[in-house]
């Protein structure tokens, strides 16, 4: 289920990235250790991330994920293995919120799309999941919140 969209301007964002292209089918494999090697070298820097962490989805293709694990941070740091600088330049995006488990995302997107364009816009072929809730401490897949951020062209 997602909660009514609502056209967004964003701010610029520095952030801290590992950029993969992967098969659709290891992103669970991937996701965990990127966010290890991500907050390992923030933290070895001193470096605070600002906000919850973030997926970057450069580009659709139902077969292949060609993104990057993002967290948001206020200072540029030393770039370290895998680990580097990067910028979200500010957009218009069309934003709503994902109640529901990861497995749903598909589902939440067409539903958010398909609103996109019944209003008129056009979405960009990238794409934003920033997940607000951390399922680790609390298990239960009804709880997680993803917010869902699509620039528009």
């Amino acid at each position: 289920m997602i909660e009514t969209p609502q056209i967004v301007n964003t701010a610029d964002q520095l952030t801290a990235y590992i950029h993969l292209t992967i098969p659709r089918n290891e992103i669970q494999n991937v996701m965990g250790p990127g966010i290890g090697e991500i907050m390992a070298t923030l933290e070895k820097q001193g470096v605070v991330a600002t906000g919850p962490w973030f997926s970057h989805h450069l580009k659709i293709d139902p077969g292949i994920f060609d993104f990057e694990i993002c967290f948001p941070v206020k200072e540029l740091f030393t770039p370290e293995g895998r680990v580097t600088n990067g910028h979200l330049p500010s957009v218009k995006a069309a934003r709503t919120i994902y109640h529901g488990p990861y497995e749903g995302l598909g589902e939440a997107w067409s539903e958010f799309d398909t609103w996109i364009v019944s209003q008129g816009l056009t979405p960009a072929e990238s794409l934003l999941e920033t997940y607000l809730t951390d399922p680790f401490p609390n298990p239960d897949p009804s709880t997680y919140r993803t917010e869902l951020t699509r620039p528009l062209l």
